[in-house]
């Protein structure tokens, strides 16, 4: 079915949903890789596809023989420049087919331990890295760590996290209401600004494993004594306790759609905006 003609450019309902589609995709990608060095890469690559494009229509020969000579390797030089963003992908894709076994454990029980052991951290100034696993597992995100499966409670997160204890340094990985390990090493992102805030160790650690695996990492920051989190890719600094404790109601609790929780959350939620 022809919508409409530009010229001698006839454009149907299937050409609209083909550009609609790539141009949602594009976004997506974008919203991916964007404030990071992949994301100056993006946009350079779009710049050259426009220039690319009005080549072909002027008939610029010479310019469409240099950018011909550059699509050749541009497919290995994506590959390359993209993988971690690539493999971010895949794994947000694949990990929506994993069961969930949130109904398992104590949630609140879980949430009131990491949100009582962030604010005490965060008195005591006491750096911190809890990583809380959602679904699957971290063992191809992770490098090292020491196998503690302890019961998750506030007084063993702070005297891992005490500056004197030998498992301080790294960050403890949390599932359901027991602590699987801690002294774990996470890889880095590659952001290093968030805004104007210049990022430490401790949140791009937490930023880079929340970009490779499907979990939420709350960060506790000895210089400011602030409380923060990443989740999905994103770096949330200096949270109320209220937001970080929404937060991970939200990120453990999604899978179970229970529309009077969720009604609650957004009340307290507006309630912790307007505070």
């Amino acid at each position: 079915m022809v919508l409409f003609e530009i010229g001698f450019v006839t454009v149907t309902l299937r050409d609209l949903v083909d550009i609609t589609l790539v141009a949602l995709i594009l976004l997506r990608l974008y919203t991916l890789v964007r404030r990071t060095i992949a994301g100056q890469i993006f946009i350079g690559l779009l710049a050259l596809l426009a220039v690319g494009f009005i080549s072909q229509i002027l008939g610029l020969r010479l310019l469409n023989w240099m950018l011909g000579t550059l699509r050749d390797i541009w497919v290995i030089a994506l590959i390359v420049l993209f993988q971690p963003e690539i493999r971010r992908i895949l794994l947000m894709i694949g990990r929506r087919g994993v069961p969930s076994t949130l109904d398992e454990f104590d949630l609140n029980r879980s949430v009131d331990a990491i949100v009582g052991a962030a604010e005490e951290l965060a008195l005591r100034k006491f750096g911190a890295l809890i990583v809380v696993t959602r679904t699957g597992e971290l063992k191809l995100s992770v490098e090292s760590g020491v196998p503690l499966e302890a019961r998750l409670s506030e007084e063993v997160l702070v005297s891992i996290f005490n500056p004197r204890s030998p498992l301080h340094d790294g960050a403890v990985v949390v599932t359901g209401n027991t602590i699987r390990s801690a002294r774990v090493v996470l890889p880095l992102s590659a952001s290093t600004r968030v805004g104007d805030q210049l990022l430490g160790t401790r949140h791009r650690a937490a930023l880079g494993i929340s970009e490779q695996a499907d979990v939420l990492v709350v960060v506790v920051s000895e210089e400011r004594s602030s409380i923060g989190y990443a989740f999905d890719g994103r770096l949330y600094l200096d949270q109320s306790l209220d937001t970080v404790r929404l937060a991970l109601l939200d990120a453990l609790e999604s899978i179970r759609q229970r529309p009077d929780r969720r009604l609650m959350r957004a009340i307290m939620r507006r309630f912790a905006d307007a505070e």
